[in-house]
């Protein structure tokens, strides 16, 4: 798959609980058992997609601005792959960290 990911950018993800116990909002395929952070390259596709997905129960979040290595790091570390989509929900390239 092409990487549309070059260099460091800031790319944009959901974040629960802002301000208080932060933490990416994630999905999760059952079927395929994937966890993946959705991320996306434009804040208005952010905000255009997230409205649609399960934040979980009934937290709070917002979008919110990350460097690329740092959310790469962070998912790693916790089992995340980072899916790049765009505002209709569509995967443009999966990333395992």
């Amino acid at each position: 798959m092409i990487t549309l990911i070059q260099g460091n950018p800031w790319v944009w993800v959901g974040v629960l609980d802002p301000g208080e116990n932060e933490q990416f909002l994630g999905q999760r395929y059952e079927d395929e058992d994937i966890s993946f952070i959705p991320t996306f390259l434009e804040k208005e596709e952010a905000v255009e997609c997230l409205k649609h997905l399960t934040p979980g129960g009934e937290k709070k979040y917002e979008v919110q601005a990350i460097q690329y290595e740092e959310l790469i790091r962070d998912a790693g570390k916790h089992g995340f792959m980072i899916f790049i989509l765009n505002g209709a929900g569509e995967i443009l390239e999966k990333i395992a960290p």
